[in-house]
């Protein structure tokens, strides 16, 4: 988002990028870290669960001890909420210290009590993928509009080009976080309803599940198609749709008719990754487009 977005659409106005590079990186690792912690934790409360799902995976217990996987989960927070604040009162925004003590609280929760019950923990999960991208824009745009925005007043002009090509980015991230989240518990079926989890495999059903899932990839196909034609209308952009998303989502569909087994929607669980992945990839495409229309 910030090289291949960002960058270029404030190059077209001959303008600088104010979040530094060591900042920048800053942010990076303070999510990573924080998403690292998010995953010890989730990790050491789903012990039971992994065993019946996925043992072969299962880490805690069994090469890590119980008590070092807290001790890393306090250290992994520790770390990322430090980075995130020492950012948030660098650039003189302290409130914004507040995101990444709110979402390690969330993740604390999702991993205790959120994802045991039904919808709220894919919901959770796919909001925070969604909020990745724009945590970019999140510390970006205030400085942009402290060094610029009185120029942009006067061009009559504003930084929403930005706020939407990412605010796209992040959509998607919500709708294939939310598509591959539902297929791992259609996935973890098993281990879920052993411990009484209220996932929607267990909920509505295996069969209705399959339905939320195509529905999610139907809005997906039909969100592309409308902001490639409404927004967009570019060659190289339907292409890429075409090959890239298009298609593996439409086999995605056809995967999930057909599953019958784990291993069956551990396959659609990781085509889900890789449409993710092309997802992203697209940035490249759209640094390309918009270097060129402007």
């Amino acid at each position: 988002m910030r090289w291949s977005i960002i960058k270029p659409i404030l190059a077209v106005y001959d303008f600088n990028l104010q979040f530094s590079e060591l900042n920048f990186f800053f942010l990076v690792m303070a999510t990573v870290f924080i998403t690292a912690a998010g995953y010890v934790i989730n990790d050491y409360f789903d012990t039971k669960t992994d065993l019946v799902n996925r043992p072969e995976t299962v880490i805690l217990g069994k090469t890590l001890n119980r008590r070092w996987a807290i001790l890393l989960h306090v250290f992994f927070n520790t770390i990322g909420i430090g980075l995130g604040t020492y950012i948030s009162f660098y650039i003189q925004l302290p409130i914004l210290s507040l995101v990444f003590v709110f979402i390690t609280g969330i993740l604390w929760f999702y991993s205790t009590t959120y994802k045991r019950q039904f919808l709220i923990g894919n919901i959770i999960v796919a909001v925070l993928t969604a909020l990745v991208p724009l945590m970019v824009i999140l510390f970006e745009i205030p400085l942009l509009n402290n060094k610029y925005g009185l120029l942009m007043k006067e061009m009559r002009s504003d930084f929403a080009h930005i706020i939407m090509w990412v605010s796209a980015f992040s959509l998607f991230a919500f709708l294939l976080t939310m598509i591959r989240e539902i297929i791992k518990d259609v996935e973890d079926f098993e281990g879920d309803s052993v411990y009484g989890r209220k996932t929607m495999p267990i909920v509505l059903g295996v069969l209705n599940s399959k339905i939320v899932i195509i529905t999610f990839i139907l809005t997906t196909l039909f969100s592309l198609l409308y902001i490639n034609f409404r927004f967009l209308n570019d060659p190289i952009t339907l292409i890429y749709f075409i090959i890239f998303l298009i298609i593996p989502l439409i086999y995605l569909v056809y995967k999930i008719i057909v599953a019958e087994n784990k291993k069956d929607y551990h396959k659609a669980s990781t085509l889900s990754k890789i449409i993710m992945l092309a997802g992203i990839f697209y940035a490249l495409v759209a640094n390309y487009i918009i270097i060129q229309n402007f």
